[in-house]
């Protein structure tokens, strides 16, 4: 397939800035994979779409404030973004400045952080960063939230509570799993108080999700490797629903990756490890039979994912359907909920 087979126009204005007033307040978008119907509904509404015994899945990653700002040794600007950390001071990262920055190269960033540009893998740096604090605590407190491109204002007070799920744990995300940023206190207890099982695994969005597909043939295209962990409590808590007829609802193509990725032998394993899993239409899937997302970018990968699941035309007729009735698109925007096709 084309990458141009998942292009789409967006007006500009249907981007959201902001997120909605309150979370559950978000426009949600049922699509039924196997006919193409399409309903027009409220997040809040989700309980009534989701039976007993199904497992809702979440990814309970954490975003860091990844961000930062400073210049090299020699005066030059520098713009930091974390990518993955490493272990206590080491950290692999995306560096931008006016040339590329060689080992030994000394970074003097925001909050008199010091780092030291220890080698080059492919398109990231390893850095050093200097101290007694770790990389986690020099960047929760120097650090800036890294929100998507195409988010034009500045990080706020408001984006450090709202880029955020209520549930995130574990620290390591560069961008939010965004399907999450819907769920409150009051709806997770609705979906629990109707009898649906809650599970949780762990994949720390890296910044290769925003990254655009540069091929023509997308099976070209090369993913990003990201880390994933699928603890044996949601492994098991799986394979008992599923044997009893249960549904899996992943919460985020995140979500999706990680149990897809570690169902690759067969059965759900748990552990943990590095994906780089590219879902495309023609894709069997294993595990999961439910999807939870919000719109994603023209030609993205995240498109094409969404596209295997519930249809390619299907997944074209929503998305005109959504634009037609202005739902708002990406990080902050709407959500579908997709019944695998």
């Amino acid at each position: 397939m084309k990458t141009v087979d998942f292009d789409y126009t967006l007006p500009p204005e249907l981007i959201a800035q902001h997120p909605a007033a309150e979370r559950g307040a978000s426009r949600l978008l049922h699509l039924d994979g196997k006919t193409g119907a399409l309903r027009d509904t409220q997040f809040c509404d989700l309980p009534a779409f989701i039976q007993p015994g199904d497992v809702m899945v979440f990814n309970d990653t954490r975003v860091i404030k990844a961000r930062l700002l400073g210049r090299k040794a020699t005066g030059g600007q520098v713009e930091v973004l974390i990518e993955r950390v490493l272990d206590r001071h080491r950290a692999l990262a995306q560096v931008r400045a006016s040339k590329p920055p060689k080992a030994g190269t000394e970074l003097s960033l925001s909050g008199d952080v010091h780092a030291t540009v220890k080698a080059r893998h492919d398109n990231f740096y390893e850095l050093e960063f200097g101290g007694t604090h770790s990389v986690f605590d020099l960047l929760e407190h120097h650090g800036k939230l890294p929100l998507p491109p195409y988010i034009t204002h500045a990080p706020q007070m408001e984006d450090e509570l709202r880029y955020q799920t209520v549930y995130a744990k574990h620290p390591g995300a560069v961008a939010a799993p965004t399907a999450g940023l819907h769920f409150d206190a009051a709806l997770l207890a609705a979906l629990k108080d109707k009898g649906i099982v809650m599970a949780h695994v762990t994949l720390h969005v890296g910044a290769g999700t925003f990254q655009p597909v540069r091929v023509t043939d997308i099976s070209k295209h090369v993913m990003h490797r990201e880390w994933y962990r699928v603890p044996e409590e949601t492994a098991r808590t799986i394979r008992e629903a599923k044997a009893q007829g249960g549904r899996i609802v992943a919460v985020g193509t995140t979500t999706l990756r990680t149990l897809e990725a570690a169902s690759q032998a067969g059965d759900l394993q748990a552990g943990e490890g590095e994906t780089d899993i590219f879902i495309t239409p023609g894709y069997a899937f294993r595990c999961v039979d439910r999807l939870i997302t919000n719109f994603h970018l023209p030609k993205s990968t995240l498109l094409m994912l969404v596209s295997a699941f519930g249809g390619l035309d299907h997944i074209r007729a929503a998305y005109r359907h959504a634009i037609a009735e202005r739902y708002r698109f990406f990080s902050y925007g709407d959500a579908m909920l997709i019944e695998k096709g």
